[in-house]
Formats: C-alpha cells, sequence, structure tokens
C-alpha cells in the first residue's frame, strides 16, 4: 500500500468509522434530554464495564486473524485459513461467556462499586451483548485480512442504526410509562443486543455469500487449536490493552469518581446525576477523537510492512504525516469546543451544569487523539507490548490522579485528570517512537496549527464573554453555535493559508472541494 492509497483508504475509513462514532455517542445528547442526568449517569457508569469486557475478550482478535489470514491467503493456503477461523470463533466465544458469566455473577458486587443498585439491571442486560459481539470480530478480522473493509465498516453503522434507535424508542415509552431510572437504564440496554444481533446477521450473511468463506475440507484437530490459539493470542493480548485506552480510562472513572463523590458525602442518586453531567463530556471526546480511533486500522499494517522492507525514511513519512493531520483536526476541534463551551452546553443538554468540567474534557481531546495515534503507531513498530505497557501504567496514574484532583477540585478534578494523565501518555508514546524511529514530533506546520486553532477559538468563544447565556434559549445558542463554527472554520483555514501551514495539495485531498484545486 503506497503513502498516497493509505491517505485514500484512511479517508473512506474515517467517513465509516465517523458514522459510526457519531451515530454511537451523540445519542446521549436526545438520551440526556429524553430520560434527564440520572439515567444518563447510571448508563455513562454501566457502559464502560461493559467496554473493558468486551475490548479485553475480543478487540485484538480481529487485527490478529486480519494478519494472519492476510499471510496465509498470500501463499493460497485455505487449509491454514480454516485453522485460523475455526481457532478465532472457539476462542471468542469462550471469551465471550467467561466475560458474561463474571460480570452476571458479580453484578451486585459491581453495582454497588460503581455506585449503587441502580445500576445492576443495566449492567445484567448490556453484558448479554457480550454472547454475540465476539462473532463480529471474528467476522471482521476474516474480511481484512482478504483487504475487504466495506464488512467491518457495515456492519459497524448497522449495528449502531439498530443501536441508537432502539435506545430511543425505549427510552421514550419507559419514561412515558413513569418507570424509575433504574428500570429506563436498564430498558434502554436492550438496544446495544439488538444491534449487536443485527451486526452478526449482516456479518454471517456476507460471509455466506463471500467467494472468500472457508472451503477447506482438512480436518480440524485440537493441536491445531492449541497451536493457532497459543499464536492468536499473543498477537492480540497486547493489541486487546492498547486498544482498550479510553475504554479502560472511562472503567478507571467508573470506579473512582464515584469513590470520591461517595467519600465527598454524596448518595447514590446524587452519584448518578453527577457522574450524568461528567458524561457530557466523556460525549464530546468520543465524537472528537474518531480520526484517531480510524487511522489505526490501516496505519498497523502499513508500518509493520515498511518497517519489515527496511524502509525507514518512508516509515518515518508515514508517521509524521499521520501526526500532521491528526493535528490538523484535533486542534481546531478541541480549542473551538473549549471557546463554545457555553452555548454547546445549553444547546445540548438544556443547561450550563458542568461547564468547566466540560471546557477541560474539550481541550484534554487532542492529547486523547494524539495518544490513541501513538499506541496504533507503536502497535505497528511491532511493539504492541511496549504500548500495552505505558497503558497500564496510564491505568495506576488515572487512578492516583482521579482520587487526588477530586479531593480538591470536586467533579471537575476528573477532568483534570484526564488532561494530565493524556499529555503525560502522549509524551511516553512520543519517546519511545522516538527511539526507532526519529520523527519530528513538534514541528512548525504544528505550532502555526495550534496558533491558528487559538486565534480562531478566540474570534468564537470571546463575543460568549459579553452575553448572559444562562438567559439564552436552546434554540438560540444552536443558532450562535452554527454561526460560530461556520465563521470559525473559515478563519482557521484562512489563517494556516497565510501562514503556509497547508497548500494546494493538501485541498485536494479534502472530498468534495478537493477538486476545485485539482
Amino acid at each position: 500500500m503506497s503513502q498516497s492509497t493509505f491517505v485514500k483508504s484512511t479517508l473512506v475509513l474515517t467517513v465509516a468509522t465517523l458514522l459510526s462514532k457519531v451515530i454511537g455517542s451523540i445519542f446521549r445528547i436526545p438520551l440526556q434530554n429524553i430520560a434527564g442526568d440520572e439515567v444518563l449517569g447510571i448508563f455513562s457508569l454501566v457502559y464502560p464495564v461493559y467496554m473493558v469486557a468486551l475490548y479485553l475478550s475480543v478487540a485484538g482478535i480481529p487485527i490478529a486473524i486480519s494478519k494472519l489470514i492476510a499471510e496465509a491467503n498470500t501463499k493460497k493456503d485455505t487449509d491454514k485459513v480454516k485453522k485460523i477461523y475455526v481457532t478465532a470463533s472457539i476462542l471468542a466465544l469462550c471469551f465471550g461467556v467467561l466475560s458474561f458469566a463474571i460480570i452476571f455473577g458479580f453484578s451486585t458486587e459491581i453495582a454497588n462499586a460503581l455506585g449503587g443498585p441502580s445500576t445492576k439491571i443495566a449492567l445484567i442486560v448490556v453484558a448479554l451483548t457480550l454472547l454475540v459481539a465476539p462473532y463480529m470480530a471474528v467476522y471482521r478480522g476474516f474480511f481484512q485480512g482478504y483487504g475487504d473493509m466495506r464488512p467491518t465498516a457495515i456492519s459497524q453503522v448497522i449495528e449502531q442504526l439498530v443501536r441508537v434507535a432502539l435506545i430511543l424508542i425505549v427510552a421514550y415509552f419507559l419514561v412515558a410509562m413513569d418507570y424509575s431510572n433504574d428500570i429506563v437504564a436498564g430498558g434502554v440496554m436492550v438496544g446495544s443486543v439488538i444491534g449487536a444481533v443485527a451486526s452478526l446477521f449482516y456479518l454471517r450473511l456476507k460471509y455466506f455469500r463471500s467467494s472468500v468463506k472457508v472451503t477447506s475440507k482438512e480436518k480440524y484437530t485440537f493441536n491445531d487449536f492449541s497451536s493457532w490459539g497459543k499464536t492468536i493470542l499473543k498477537i492480540s493480548i497486547p493489541i486487546a490493552i492498547g486498544s482498550v485506552t479510553m475504554a479502560l480510562f472511562n472503567f478507571v472513572d467508573s470506579f473512582t469518581v464515584t469513590y470520591g463523590l461517595r467519600s465527598a458525602g454524596a448518595d447514590s442518586s446524587e452519584i448518578s446525576f453527577l457522574y450524568g453531567i461528567y458524561g457530557r463530556g466523556l460525549t464530546l471526546v468520543q465524537i472528537t477523537t474518531v480520526f484517531a480511533s480510524s487511522i489505526i486500522l490501516p496505519l498497523v499494517p502499513l508500518i509493520t510492512t515498511k518497517l519489515a522492507e527496511r524502509k525507514l525514511d518512508e516509515t518515518r513519512g508515514i508517521i509524521e504525516q499521520t501526526h500532521r493531520i491528526t493535528h490538523l483536526i484535533s486542534w481546531p476541534a478541541a480549542l473551538g469546543l473549549l471557546a463554545l463551551t457555553l452555548p454547546l452546553n445549553l444547546a445540548l443538554f438544556t443547561d450550563l451544569e458542568g461547564s468547566l468540567m466540560l471546557a477541560i474534557i474539550n481541550l484534554s481531546s487532542v492529547f486523547t487523539s494524539l495518544t490513541l495515534l501513538g499506541t496504533g503507531i507503536l502497535q505497528g513498530m511491532n511493539a504492541a507490548k511496549t504500548g500495552a505497557i505505558i497503558i497500564i501504567i496510564g491505568v495506576v496514574l488515572k487512578i492516583f490522579s482521579n482520587i487526588f484532583f477530586i479531593q480538591g477540585f470536586g467533579l471537575d478534578g476528573a477532568a483534570y485528570a484526564t488532561l494530565f494523565v493524556y499529555f503525560v501518555l502522549f509524551i511516553v508514546n512520543s519517546i519511545f517512537i522516538y527511539r526507532t524511529i526519529r520523527f519530528t514530533v513538534f514541528g512548525k506546520d504544528t505550532i502555526k496549527i495550534i496558533l491558528s486553532s487559538i486565534l480562531m477559538g478566540a474570534a468564537v468563544g470571546l463575543p460568549t464573554l459579553w452575553f448572559d447565556i444562562e438567559k439564552w434559549s436552546r434554540v438560540w445558542a444552536t443558532g450562535y453555535l452554527a454561526v460560530a463554527i461556520a465563521i470559525g472554520s473559515v478563519i482557521y483555514f484562512l489563517l494556516l493559508w497565510l501562514m503556509k501551514a497547508i497548500n494546494k495539495q493538501d485541498l485536494k485531498k479534502i472530498p468534495i472541494i478537493g477538486k476545485r484545486f485539482s
């Protein structure tokens, strides 16, 4: 895969993943509007537990089996493809059942640690997804091994569309029927289960109609499982730990933030409400980090290939290019959201609760994106174990940072801890990457990007200091946001152009408008 092909494939994958991520993140806004902060709080407390179990069970499997199947397919070894596919399916089943059993068996203890009994129903319902989701990972990895990313992209969108539609429909009817918040939270989790089933149905249908489905007649033995199981786990476990970054930190938040709030005297309902406020920030971070998340899939095999071919200059170019693109997108998104925190909070969540926390979380999204990118690069450099160790150290740091900052700043402290930890992880990742490939971490273009983002943020944010936004309606706030985002985008790209941080070649790569610069 050439560097230009990489950019194009990244854009395609970004669009597909962006749609999936936006659908999967932005629904929290209408969910909060329909059911309130307490239900959003229960959802935000419980979901990271499920996500960590899911990631640790299956996150590394798609990349692992795609890599192994790609190698086997190169040699036209269909027998080996069958062994990899069957072994991965068995492992996925075992991990899924085990994860569900652990969460179900310890649901009372986990719920109490999260904030109280109100989280138990939602925890049990969403854990059912673990019985289905592992198979999705196997099929996605299988198709990726043949270089076909479309089934993965389409299945993600199907899953999110079904999931979100059911979550909002169920929330609306349960609230209208005046059910308690714990029942509402448990009911909306049904959407996750059915969304996963719908996605799996599509993938199975696609597989059986595919020309690359397994056709080998060779007998599968226990020795095959033992041999290939070790190989798959050796590759997938470090990748799973690296892939779980955001979910693992949200998981830590679920326990340590509630612990801090409980220590401050908050009861169960207050904890769910306050965590719902905190969940507003998590929603926006998930959206702003979508590019870094989507870029990892094509980045890992590309860097691995270039290093295997000893093409260090090309590898350096890829690393610097992906960092540059991430900076181009992440800085204006983070500083723009920070500058527009007040109207954004009112427009999306109906009030100004937690605005300082939201501003801090928005700023942290830059370093969250760069950390995710760095972890992906380390995986591509065959340093997945190093990346996993860094993440584990980051988790420990997050635990102590949460406890320290929450004691001093309350709920805002969790946001300060997030900003601090992701900044540290970005620095550490960069150091380890630099030791192998001496790339430019902060070049002139990066400084120009940051300066342009700051000036853009000031231009759209300073006017809000002269308004009493608390008295605005949501319509006014939404209108201001729309105008500010449009003006801010023009200012940002104009500044980049004047500072010569972008050129015609960059503009040609932008969909729709790119043709005008050809």
